[in-house]
């Protein structure tokens, strides 16, 4: 794994170095950043309903190299949300880190052999509130690698479709009480887990009205030794409606399924887990802010 990380980061270096003139036609450098805020505030207010205020920062960024038959995409999303209601602590809203690389090597047409890693996780600790005394979850604690080899059909800047029968993924716990616990599908008292399988990767950005662009991209994996029939999936979508240069409204989702992690349900409400087991993940966000693109 390593030396394949070390390749993906090595080759299009050596390549641009040997025509550093033509550089600015060769890389392309982008990305946004935002600020989303909401706040409530009540005074005497009869009808009842708590003052509060809440704050999110999205940043993205992308570095893309392309030249003769080389291709590599690198992008870097992350987020971060805390929101405050009146008489109570602040607490999380929003908290990812998702860091991923194609390398590929151009076939035929618009197909490309490709190398792909990603890395995922978190900034902070997180909680199951109102309970502040035992995480559920921290920083690397936990965090995915994927490392796929396969073909990436790339018909234009808008599509993307990278499909490996080579995968390796592994999850990462290195909190030992989480560990311990056996969080996140690791067996108890280990800290990592390991799996052999097959991986999509879909990405779409399109304009669908004037200042109204949509993207989204889905992750599926399978696990070839452990119930390959039990698909993981992580599906983001943004919607970025553009108010003006400077201001935009957005509207972010994320659905997560994976089998090997197992949620406490409630299903009486009184405060006790009544079963546990595999659940979709879905958080929604919907903000109006500051955006800056570069």
């Amino acid at each position: 794994m390593k030396k394949l990380i070390i390749l993906l980061l090595i080759i299009p270096m050596i390549s641009a170095a040997q025509d550093e003139a033509d550089s600015t036609k060769v890389w392309k450098f982008g990305g946004s950043s935002s600020i989303n805020f909401s706040q409530v505030s009540l005074t005497n207010w009869v009808a009842g309903g708590k003052s509060s205020a809440s704050g999110t920062l999205l940043f993205n960024s992308f570095a893309n190299y392309e030249k003769g038959k080389i291709s590599w995409e690198n992008a870097l999303d992350i987020g971060y949300g805390l929101l405050k209601e009146n008489g109570d602590e602040v607490v999380k809203t929003d908290d990812k880190i998702d860091l991923s690389s194609k390398l590929g090597l151009k076939s035929k047409g618009k197909i490309y052999y490709t190398a792909l890693f990603n890395f995922r996780s978190q900034f902070a600790s997180g909680y199951n509130y109102p309970d502040r005394e035992n995480a559920i979850s921290k920083l690397m604690a936990p965090a995915y690698f994927t490392l796929a080899l396969g073909a990436d059909y790339k018909p234009n800047d808008k599509f993307s479709l990278f499909l490996s029968p080579l995968t390796g993924k592994m999850t990462v716990v290195t909190d030992q009480d989480l560990a311990d616990a056996g969080a996140f599908g690791v067996d108890p008292g280990k800290k990592s887990r390991s799996e052999l399988g097959a991986f999509l990767k879909a990405q779409l950005k399109q304009e669908l009205v004037k200042n109204v662009s949509f993207e989204t991209k889905i992750d599926l994996f399978s696990n070839y030794i452990d119930h390959p029939e039990n698909i993981d999936i992580h599906w983001d979508v943004l919607i970025n409606m553009k108010i003006n240069d400077y201001l935009s409204a957005n509207l972010i989702t994320n659905l997560i399924y994976d089998d090997d992690i197992d949620i406490g349900v409630d299903n009486n409400d009184d405060g006790v887990i009544d079963e546990m087991g595999p659940r979709v993940q879905f958080k929604e966000l919907f903000g109006v802010g500051f955006n800056v693109k570069f």
